[in-house]
């Protein structure tokens, strides 16, 4: 560090900080005003020594965020933004400018939800495992087979939809490979009531190893129903790691749409945690070509 980076007053630095941070469009939290200010000039801040410089320093403004109980989550924001600044990155304007794409795509991307826990010791805690059904659908290129028998088999035909027969599933033969292939092929499989009993027995136990084991569909269900509602589970698992991603969505969805599903998903995993809120850590959205936005934490 050079000789008296260390002295620059701290009303300097973190008006310093804040300016940096609209500059990369980073909004001004707390911990990232304290990140910043050692970054650049070297000092380390406690959250009571910014709340103090945001109070008497002119041109700073404290905001306390709303979703909080205490006063421990803030913001320090400048009273005259920088000319050239746009605004923060947000659910809402990131979904309206369409997640913000340097370049058309040529094919549809998701918006995926990213997910970090803390106080969670995967060893000795319960994981947690459950499937909510989204309101709109996040993935509608998702690929489908159907297992069926001669009804649905007729029904997946007529509506467009990829599937298998019994016959086809003896041409297998249990064959380790071509079983992993069928299962590579697609991102989820049904299967008519009557065939749920004989997969292990035709494919062995490959679907199950590669989690794709079939849904079950009924002579009574509509079978294009039955494909949008499982293209529109979204699943939370914990496994050994404490963090994951779902599909919540895609960049062809309106705003509000996008929003509606980030909410239901989000309420859904704090509804699984054994703390709820209190172990999330970071919350981050993000489309497959796109840049990742921070929504929580």
């Amino acid at each position: 560090m050079e000789e008296g980076l260390g002295q620059v007053p701290p009303e300097a630095a973190v008006t310093g900080a804040i300016v940096s941070l609209y500059k990369e469009e980073l909004e001004p939290k707390s911990s990232h005003v304290l990140w910043m200010v050692h970054r650049l000039f070297g000092q380390k801040l406690d959250l009571a020594e910014l709340r103090e410089v945001a109070r008497c320093t002119p041109g700073l403004q404290m905001q306390v965020y709303p979703s909080t109980a205490n006063r421990k989550k803030f913001g320090v924001f400048l009273t005259q933004p920088p000319s050239s600044f746009r605004g923060f990155p947000s659910l809402d304007n990131w979904a309206s400018e369409g997640l913000i794409q340097e370049k058309p795509r040529k094919f549809l991307e998701t918006v995926e939800l990213q997910i970090g826990l803390k106080d969670y010791d995967t060893q000795r805690d319960k994981r947690f495992a459950g499937t909510i059904k989204l309101p709109h659908v996040p993935r509608p290129r998702m690929k489908i087979c159907v297992l069926g028998d001669a009804v649905h088999c007729e029904a997946a035909q007529r509506s467009g939809i990829p599937f298998k027969s019994v016959e086809d599933l003896k041409k297998l033969n249990k064959n380790k490979k071509m079983v992993k292939k069928l299962a590579l092929s697609f991102d989820a499989f049904l299967a008519s009531q009557v065939l749920i009993p004989q997969i292990p027995r035709l494919l062995g136990p490959g679907l199950n190893k590669a989690g794709k084991f079939p849904g079950l569909i009924q002579h009574t269900d509509n079978l294009e129903n039955k494909v949008n509602e499982l293209r529109s589970n979204v699943k939370f698992q914990l496994k050994k790691v404490l963090c994951m991603g779902v599909a919540v969505g895609n960049v062809g969805m309106t705003p509000d749409e996008l929003r509606m599903n980030c909410l239901m998903a989000i309420n859904f995993l704090v509804s699984l945690l054994k703390k709820n809120w209190n172990n999330i850590k970071r919350l981050h959205l993000k489309s497959t070509m796109g840049k990742p936005y921070t929504v929580y934490g």
